[in-house]
């Protein structure tokens, strides 16, 4: 008998043996195998709350049995889920389109190598650009001359400011005095300053020889000036 104010609440439903056992299973669904042998209502309780690696295993497992009745609705949760609405909706309109059928599962797995070939594609090209730009930067270094350059002590008949062209930054101004200095011309002017040099020196030997042998010397005796 009821007392006034007091709520009567439903009878509490107790869980059937069934349910118990679905439940243990979802807990427990990281070990999940095959489940051939399992009824397609239950597999309608337990297989939505695997992840994607829980049913690719499961459906590997349960080899021979065909768990699609069941999966591609699930699978089509997954490719709206990763890829969204939009492409969802794209897939379905060009299959109607193209008047084909694939499962959910075959188009999850195309769209994630298609994903994967593109990202490869991005990643080889910008590599490329990557050597592109270490190329020009080595180009633009300067490269170390290993060619040694004539002694100093070696001097030659025309060496002068002249023939100097270390200092001219442009190569055509270098070779265009380097083929200047080694013309004819050029050539004949080293020769006549180097006979001019030789005629030089042997006046001057000639001249010191002269002064030293006494000849038309004009000097006089300090004892002779003391005398006088």
């Amino acid at each position: 008998m009821m007392r006034r104010g007091e709520i009567q609440l439903p009878p509490r439903k107790l869980p059937s043996l069934v349910d118990l056992c679905v439940q243990k299973i979802i807990d427990n669904i990281r070990y999940l195998g095959n489940v051939g042998c399992v009824d397609q209502h239950l597999l309608e309780r337990i297989l939505p709350h695997c992840t994607v690696d829980q049913l690719k295993h499961v459906e590997k497992a349960s080899e021979g049995a065909d768990l699609s009745p069941v999966t591609d609705k699930l699978w089509k949760g997954f490719f709206e889920k990763q890829y969204g609405t939009n492409c969802t909706k794209e897939v379905i309109r060009r299959m109607r389109e193209k008047k084909v059928s694939f499962k959910w599962k075959q188009l999850y797995e195309a769209k994630q190598k298609e994903i994967a070939e593109a990202e490869k594609e991005v990643s080889n090209r910008i590599r490329n650009l990557y050597k592109k730009e270490d190329a020009k930067k080595q180009s633009r270094q300067v490269q170390l001359c290993t060619k040694t350059p004539p002694s100093s002590k070696k001097r030659f008949w025309g060496d002068g400011p002249g023939y100097n062209v270390s200092n001219l930054k442009s190569n055509i101004m270098k070779k265009s005095k380097i083929e200047f200095l080694k013309s004819h011309e050029m050539k004949n002017l080293a020769a006549m300053k180097k006979n001019s040099f030789q005629r030089t020196s042997s006046s001057t030997s000639i001249i010191r020889t002269g002064s030293t042998s006494g000849i038309g010397s004009t000097s006089k005796d300090p004892k002779s000036i003391r005398r006088f």
